[in-house]
C-alpha cells in the first residue's frame, strides 16, 4: 500500500489564522482536516505582539488536528505585507552538450542569482519569467534544444528579515517547524487559477484583512505582483466610525449584512445594531453600501492603477481572479468589474477532493494553495517536503539555521553593503 505524504499550509493572516491538512497523491489532493481561529497580534500581514500571534496559531493547528486526526509538526506558511518586494535580473550561460540539460538551466539560474540585496532583506523565491537560447526568447522549458548560449530572466521575490524572523519565530514558539515560506500570491494562484489562465493571462487579487495582494501571471509565470496596505479591516473601520459602534460589531454588521454597492436591496428594510451598554438600535439597510462602497472602490482604484503600470490590461486576456474575505460582500464582484473594465470571477480552490465543505470558498485559497504549493497532481509521483531541497532550495534545515546563517553573512559581507542571493524557488 502506497502511503501518500501529508502537507499542511498555515495561512497567518491579519484577520485569520488558518491551518489546512492536504494528503497529496497521484489525483487530486484530498483535504483532510482544516482549522481558523481569529488572529491576534498581527496589522497589515506583520507580527505586532509574539504572544497573541502564538496563541493563535496555536488554536487554528489543535483545530486542524481535531479535524483532520493528523498530528501537525511541520507547516508550510504564507507571508505578505507591505515589506515585500519584486526585483529583476538575468544570466547566462554557455552549453556543454549538443542539447540544453538541467545542468545548464541551473547554471543559468545561479547566474541569475548572484545579485546582491541590502542585509535587511531575506530572499523567499528566485522565480525563471522566461528562457532565451541564441536570441530566441519566450521559452519555458528549453530542455532538450540545441544552442549555444542559454539566458534566463527571473524575478527574485524578496521579504524584510525582520518579518521574516519573527513569523519564524511565532511558528516555533507554536511547536512547529516551517519546511518553507511562500509568498502569498503564489499560494493563492495555485489553489485558485486553471492553467490556461496561467498561459494566456491572469490577474489574482487577494484582499485580506490589512493588507490586499495583486500578482499578474502571463504564459506560465509570473509577471509582476505588488502589496497595497488597505483590506477588509479598513471596511470595518469605516463601519464603526459612521455607525457610532465597536469594531466587533461593525464586523458582524458587515458579514451579515453588508453590500459592497449602492442600490442592491430594498430601501424600506431595517437592520438592528448593537451599541455599548446593550442599547439597541434601528437602521435603514441602505445605509451601509454607503459607508462600504467609497472604501471598495479607494482599493479597486489602486488595483487598476497596478494594471496600468504593469500593462495588464493587454496581458490579462482572461481577466481578473478575486479571492479574500471580503471579495464575498455582495455586489463587490459587479463593483470591480464596473472599475477594473475587466472580466472578473471569485476565485476558490480548485482540483480538491475531501467532505471538508468550507474550504469551498474564497477565504481559503491562500491556506489551501500553502498545502499544494508545488504539488503536480497530475504527476507519476507526489512531491515530499523533504525531498524539495534541489528543487526548491528551502527546507527545514534553511528555517533552523536562518539566524545563524544571516548573522555570518552580516559578517561576511558588512564592506559590500549587501547580502547574496544564494537561495531559490523554480
Amino acid at each position: 500500500m502506497i502511503r501518500h505524504p501529508i502537507a499542511v499550509g498555515l495561512d497567518v493572516g491579519t484577520s485569520k489564522v488558518c491551518g489546512v491538512a492536504v494528503r497529496l497523491g497521484t489525483g487530486d489532493a484530498s483535504v483532510l482536516g482544516m482549522g481558523v481561529s481569529p488572529a491576534a497580534g498581527l496589522r497589515k500581514g506583520m507580527i505586532m505582539n509574539v504572544d497573541a500571534a502564538v496563541a493563535s496559531i496555536k488554536s487554528a493547528v489543535r483545530e486542524a488536528e481535531s479535524s483532520s486526526g493528523v498530528r501537525i509538526k511541520t507547516v508550510s506558511v504564507g507571508i505578505s505585507g507591505a515589506h515585500i518586494q519584486v526585483h529583476t535580473s538575468s544570466g547566462a550561460t554557455g552549453i556543454r552538450g549538443k542539447e540544453v540539460g538541467e545542468s545548464d538551466m541551473e547554471r543559468a539560474l545561479d547566474s541569475a542569482r548572484a545579485v546582491y540585496f541590502p542585509l535587511d532583506r531575506e530572499v523567499l523565491h528566485v522565480i525563471p519569467e522566461e528562457y532565451i537560447l541564441d536570441g530566441q526568447d519566450g521559452i519555458a522549458d528549453p530542455t532538450g534544444m540545441s544552442g549555444v548560449r542559454l539566458e534566463v530572466r527571473v524575478r527574485i521575490i524578496t521579504a524584510g528579515l525582520a518579518a521574516v524572523r519573527n513569523l519564524l519565530n511565532c511558528c516555533e514558539k507554536a511547536g512547529l517547524e516551517v519546511d518553507e515560506i511562500v509568498f502569498g500570491p503564489l499560494a493563492s494562484a495555485a489553489s485558485s487559477l486553471r492553467p490556461d489562465e496561467l498561459d494566456y493571462g491572469v490577474i489574482i487579487v487577494d484582499i485580506g484583512g490589512g493588507t490586499t495582494d495583486f500578482a499578474l501571471f502571463s504564459n506560465g509565470s509570473l509577471r509582476h505582483s505588488a502589496v497595497f496596505g488597505i483590506g477588509g479591516h479598513h471596511i470595518t473601520q469605516d463601519l464603526a466610525v459612521g455607525l457610532k459602534v465597536g469594531i466587533s460589531e461593525a464586523e458582524r454588521i458587515k458579514k451579515t449584512w453588508g453590500a459592497a454597492h449602492v442600490g442592491g436591496g430594498p430601501d424600506s428594510e431595517e437592520i438592528e445594531i448593537r451599541r455599548s451598554g446593550g442599547q439597541t438600535d434601528k437602521l435603514p439597510k441602505k445605509y451601509l453600501p454607503e459607508i462600504i462602497q467609497p472604501r471598495c472602490e479607494e482599493m479597486l482604484e489602486l488595483v487598476r492603477d497596478e494594471i496600468k503600470k504593469c500593462s495588464g490590461y493587454d496581458k490579462a486576456v482572461c481577466g481578473v481572479v478575486l479571492t479574500g474575505g471580503s471579495c464575498l460582500l455582495p455586489g463587490f464582484d459587479r463593483l470591480s468589474q464596473a472599475v477594473l473594465g475587466l472580466p472578473v470571477r471569485i476565485g476558490m480552490p480548485l482540483n480538491m477532493e475531501g467532505a471538508v465543505k468550507p474550504l469551498d470558498s474564497p477565504v481559503y485559497s491562500t491556506g489551501v494553495g500553502l498545502a499544494t504549493y508545488g504539488y503536480e497532481p497530475d504527476g507519476a509521483e507526489p512531491v515530499y517536503a523533504d525531498m524539495m531541497k534541489n528543487v526548491f532550495g528551502r527546507v527545514r534545515n534553511w528555517t533552523k539555521h536562518l539566524l545563524k546563517f544571516t548573522d555570518s553573512l552580516n559578517t561576511n559581507n558588512r564592506k559590500e553593503g549587501g547580502m547574496l542571493c544564494l537561495k531559490s524557488k523554480k
